[in-house]
C-alpha cells in the first residue's frame, strides 16, 4: 500500500486542532486531520453545547489579547458560516472581597486594557441579576460583549469549511505510532494506514501526552473527569435575554471553589460546573456515565441553593467532560524541542476553549514558518513550572 504524504498532518482534530486544519488548509497548504472518533463527538473537551468566552481574564492578564483575538476570529466564522457560534449574553464573575484572587486578576486585567467592564457590590449584583443571591461583602464584574460560544457548532463550521478548502480527514481512526525523522514525521494508525508528512501538529486533548511519548516527550498533563448540570430554572429570571454566563469563586476554608454557568435558552436550563474540580481519570477507561460518582451533581446542587435558589430546579440532563491539567494551569503551545516541525498544543486546564480559533492561527504560522504574530511565551515548553520532565527522554 502506498503511503500518502501530506505539508502537515494534525494528530486530533477536536477544538484546536480542527481549527488549526482550517487555517492551513485555507492558505493552500495539503493538511490531513487524524481522530479517533469523529469531530464534534462526546469524548473530548469540547462536549457540552457551549463554552464561555471572556476578554477579563482571571487567569491572567498575559490572555487577554489571545482573547480579544479569539473574538474576532470568532465572529469570522460566524459570517462564513449557517451555525450559530457566538451569544452575547455578558458575562459576570463574583467573588468574596479580599478573598478571590481569580476575580481580582480579572478586574485588574479589564482594568489594563481598557475593557469594558462593570463594578458591582453584592447588593447590586442582585438588583441588576435579581435571580441572584449574593452577599454584600462580594465584589463583583460584569462584561456586556462577552458571552458564550457553542462549542459544537465552532468543530463543525470548522470541519466544513476546512473540507470545502481541501483538508483530508481520517476519522474513527485512533494514531497507534509516530515515527520522527529530521525533516518529516511518519504516522500510522489504528486502521492500519501509514502517513508521512513535512510538519506534525499534536493536539489530542486528554490523549496529547499519550501521543507526545511518541516523540519522546514526557509532559506533566493529567486528565480529569467533569460532571457539568442543567437544572430547571425560572425561567424569566436566567433567560440568555436577561441573565448573563458567569463564574463564581467561593472560600471554602482553606481552599478556593470556582464555579461557572450559563443562562438557559431554548428550554435547555441553566447549566452549571465547577471549575478546579480534580477527579483525575484515563480518558479511555474512565465512567463517563453522569451520577455514578455520589459528587457529581451534589456539589453543583450546594451552588445553586447558595447562590442561585431559583435555578436549582429538577435536574434535566448531566454529561461528564474532560480536562488535561497542566501544573501550573497554564497552556502548552510550543514546538518540540528537538523536532521544529512538530508543533504542540496541549494542557489547555478547563479554560481553552474560548481560544480554539487563535491558537489554531497559531499552529497554522509555527507549522507553516516556524514563527508566531502572537506572543506565546507564557506556553513554552522549557518554562520552570512544567518541571524538568517535558525535556526529550532520549
Amino acid at each position: 500500500m502506498m503511503t500518502k504524504h501530506y505539508d502537515v498532518i494534525v494528530a486530533g482534530a477536536g477544538s484546536m486542532g480542527m481549527a488549526a486544519g482550517y487555517y492551513l488548509a485555507r492558505q493552500g497548504v495539503n493538511v490531513l486531520l487524524v481522530d479517533a472518533f469523529d469531530p464534534p463527538h462526546d469524548q473530548g473537551s469540547h462536549y457540552g453545547d457551549t463554552r464561555i468566552i471572556r476578554h477579563a481574564y482571571g487567569e491572567g492578564r498575559e490572555y487577554v489579547p489571545l482573547a480579544l483575538r479569539s473574538q474576532v476570529l470568532w465572529d469570522e466564522l460566524e459570517k462564513k458560516t449557517h451555525h450559530k457560534i457566538f451569544m452575547q449574553s455578558g458575562a459576570m464573575g463574583f467573588g468574596l472581597k479580599g478573598n478571590a484572587p481569580f476575580i481580582d486578576e480579572a478586574i485588574a486585567s479589564g482594568k489594563e486594557y481598557n475593557l469594558d467592564v462593570e463594578h458591582f457590590t453584592g447588593s447590586e449584583l442582585m438588583a441588576q441579576f435579581p435571580g441572584l443571591q449574593v452577599p454584600n461583602d462580594y465584589e463583583a464584574f460584569y462584561e456586556p460583549n462577552s458571552g458564550f460560544l457553542f462549542s459544537e457548532n465552532c468543530i463543525k463550521a470548522y470541519r466544513e469549511l476546512a473540507e470545502y478548502h481541501g483538508a483530508e480527514l481520517s476519522v474513527n481512526d485512533p494514531v497507534q505510532d509516530i515515527e520522527a525523522y529530521d525533516d518529516s514525521v511518519k504516522v500510522n494508525t489504528d486502521k492500519g494506514s501509514s502517513f508521512t508528512s513535512d510538519k506534525l501538529i499534536i493536539s489530542a486533548g486528554s490523549w496529547s501526552g499519550k501521543l507526545a511519548s511518541k516523540v519522546g516527550l514526557d509532559l506533566p498533563l493529567v486528565p480529569s473527569r467533569q460532571p457539568v448540570a442543567w437544572f430547571e430554572a425560572n425561567e424569566s429570571l436566567f433567560n440568555a435575554n436577561t441573565f448573563p454566563a458567569l463564574m463564581v469563586e467561593v472560600p471554602n476554608s482553606s481552599t478556593r471553589a470556582i464555579y461557572y454557568g450559563f443562562p438557559t435558552f431554548g428550554g435547555c436550563g441553566v447549566k452549571v460546573g465547577r471549575h478546579e474540580y480534580v477527579d483525575t481519570a484515563d480518558p479511555d477507561t474512565m465512567n463517563r456515565e453522569f451520577g455514578s460518582n455520589k459528587n457529581d451533581e451534589g456539589h453543583i446542587r450546594e451552588f445553586l441553593d447558595q447562590f442561585m435558589p431559583e435555578a436549582s430546579g429538577a435536574l434535566k440532563k448531566g454529561v461528564i467532560c474532560l480536562y488535561t491539567r497542566t501544573p501550573d494551569g497554564h497552556f502548552i503551545i510550543d514546538k518540540h524541542p528537538k523536532h521544529a516541525h512538530i508543533s504542540i498544543a496541549a494542557g489547555f486546564s478547563g479554560h481553552g476553549f474560548k481560544f480554539a480559533s487563535v491558537v489554531g492561527e497559531v499552529l497554522s504560522q509555527l507549522s507553516i514558518s516556524g514563527e508566531t504574530d502572537h506572543d506565546i511565551s507564557i506556553f513554552r515548553l522549557n518554562r520552570p513550572s512544567l518541571g524538568a520532565s517535558t525535556v526529550e527522554k532520549n
